[in-house]
């Protein structure tokens, strides 16, 4: 269960999220909202990549300003541009990297990273250059990467800004077949049809919060040009 309570984050003399308060129970919730409206910012409270100015996230009941290493490990973040994500030069290499900082077995790291990679098709790009990689490949590295630690949330920022279609469509599947609870901020649409939830975001508040089909409908008529 993630919840927010009376979430207030503050940049200086901006704030960018007000009073946030939710309880988010599904396992597929999307965020959607024009740039600036805080959806990036309540994305990144969930796993403690910040922390509120005021009022507390919890994830599980763990604060994620108080438990932050139990949350890192709860919470995996995919970031829009695989680029920002990737440390290591080989596929393989990257994928272990979280792994090893665990401190696991080396026959533990093997099996995990073989079972990803596997999970994606990906066995024949493992001693291949991360940096050589398309961009769809690098999005499913850096998914890999994320999975691979066993986190019961993923949340992703923007997964398929980057991509064209056919590789929109390969990431789009890959989330909708996760075990895990997953949290979407996307302006793609089409890829939040199936989701249970969505959060509609301006000026840092919600301002809906319901099933897609009504949902969007508000997120593209709030969009609409005036005439």
């Amino acid at each position: 269960m993630i919840e927010f309570d009376q979430v207030t984050m503050r940049f200086g003399d901006l704030t960018v999220l007000d009073r946030i308060s939710l309880a988010m129970p599904e396992r597929r919730i999307a965020v959607v909202g024009s740039n600036g409206s805080g959806k990036s910012t309540f994305a990144r409270l969930l796993n403690g990549l910040i922390s509120p100015t005021e009022g507390a996230v919890r994830i599980d009941g763990l604060d994620t300003a108080k438990d932050a290493r139990a949350i890192r490990r709860k919470v995996g973040f995919v970031f829009q541009n695989p680029d920002n994500q990737i440390v290591y030069p080989l596929v393989e290499e990257d994928i272990a990297f979280g792994l090893k900082n665990l401190k696991l077995p080396k026959a533990e790291i093997a099996a995990r990273v073989d079972a990803v990679l596997a999970r994606y098709g990906m066995e024949a790009l493992r001693q291949r250059p991360a940096h050589l990689l398309s961009g769809g490949q690098k999005q499913m590295l850096a998914l890999s990467s994320v999975l691979v630690m066993e986190p019961d949330y993923v949340v992703f920022d923007e997964p398929t800004t980057l991509l064209d279609l056919r590789n929109k469509r390969r990431v789009a599947r890959a989330i909708a077949e996760l075990p895990q609870t997953a949290i979407v901020v996307s302006h793609d649409l089409d890829l939040l049809d199936d989701f249970e939830r969505v959060l509609v975001f301006d000026g840092g508040k919600v301002v809906c919060d319901d099933v897609p089909r009504v949902a969007l409908r508000f997120y593209r008529e709030m969009m609409a040009p005036d005439v």
